[in-house]
């Protein structure tokens, strides 16, 4: 490349030269020339430290690193004829995913001429969303694919805290304003006899 355009420090556009006179401003500056526009006619350079121009774009891909979240998706599979203590189990861990900011999706498995029947598996699902409604909002309703009945559940922004967890909370208080301070231990004999 014969020419280029030259953009200063200040980013001020100084025009087209040599690419040998750019060069030599930019090693009199004690800075880099870096080319930003190789399409450009001629090709746009400009003048900038470069290592802190890297360090600062690694700063900021470190910062949206950081504010971004990954959302998983966990799946627990129900039958229609699930028996009263499974299904209890199932959404304790339904509600532990939720807690944990997870998406859940919950599927009803049919076989055979349970297929004849996809309210039963409906009402399941809805009766899950609704016992879960206060952590949970259903992102896709109960719909029917193949031989599954699919609902997803999304945690809300704000999830408030289980019961059992501010009942531990509570009882760790009192049991640390309760406890009396320690008493001196008592000296053995060994320890009270002077040599």
């Amino acid at each position: 490349m014969d020419k280029v355009r030259l953009i200063d420090e200040q980013g001020e556009n100084r025009g087209e030269m040599r690419t040998q006179e750019a060069l030599d401003i930019a090693v009199g500056l004690n800075l880099d020339l870096v080319e930003v526009a190789p399409e450009g006619r001629p090709p746009v350079c400009r003048i900038m430290d470069y290592g802190k121009w890297r360090y600062e774009q690694e700063q900021k891909a470190k910062q949206a690193r950081k504010h971004q979240s990954t959302i998983t998706i966990k799946e627990i599979k129900f039958r229609p004829k699930i028996d009263p203590h499974d299904y209890a189990t199932k959404k304790g861990h339904v509600e532990r995913f939720l807690r944990h900011r997870d998406k859940v999706k919950i599927t009803i498995m049919f076989r055979g001429r349970e297929l004849m029947h996809p309210e039963r598996g409906e009402a399941i699902l809805l009766q899950l969303a609704d016992e879960v409604q206060d952590i949970a909002l259903i992102e896709s309703r109960p719909n029917l694919d193949g031989r599954n009945m699919i609902m997803m559940l999304a945690p809300l922004k704000e999830v408030p805290r289980s019961k059992d967890k501010d009942r531990a909370d509570d009882i760790a208080a009192a049991t640390a304003q309760a406890a009396p301070a320690e008493a001196p231990a008592e000296t053995s004999q060994e320890e009270a006899r002077i040599p």
